[in-house]
């Protein structure tokens, strides 16, 4: 299952740097789980890591997202696949000329 941030969330940013799969990120009011990013950091570590670190415990599974442990394997090996095929910016990309 997928986690996800309830509106108990007080924008703290202690969660979002702690996911290893770049699944927080701040919506319009409080931070948000992406369920298709979210293995609950199987593959990464042991238990969730922004479960670990929140301060006022909002971060409960996300019940309208039920995946069985194999699926967030799945899910993680995926996500690996796409970060090793993304391009990496040459040197200098993005950068505005002098």
């Amino acid at each position: 299952m997928a986690l996800m941030i309830t509106d108990e969330c007080i924008n703290c940013d202690v969660c979002e740097p702690e996911c290893p799969n770049e699944a927080i990120y701040l919506g319009e009011v409080i931070y948000e789980i992406d369920p298709n990013r979210c293995t609950e950091c199987v593959g990464h570590f042991d238990e969730p890591q922004c479960v670990q670190v929140c301060p006022v415990a909002c971060i409960p599974v996300n019940r309208a997202h039920v995946e069985d442990r194999e699926t967030l394997w799945q899910k993680y090996r995926r996500l690996q696949a796409e970060a090793q095929a993304a391009p990496v910016p040459a040197a200098g990309a993005g950068k505005p000329a002098a």
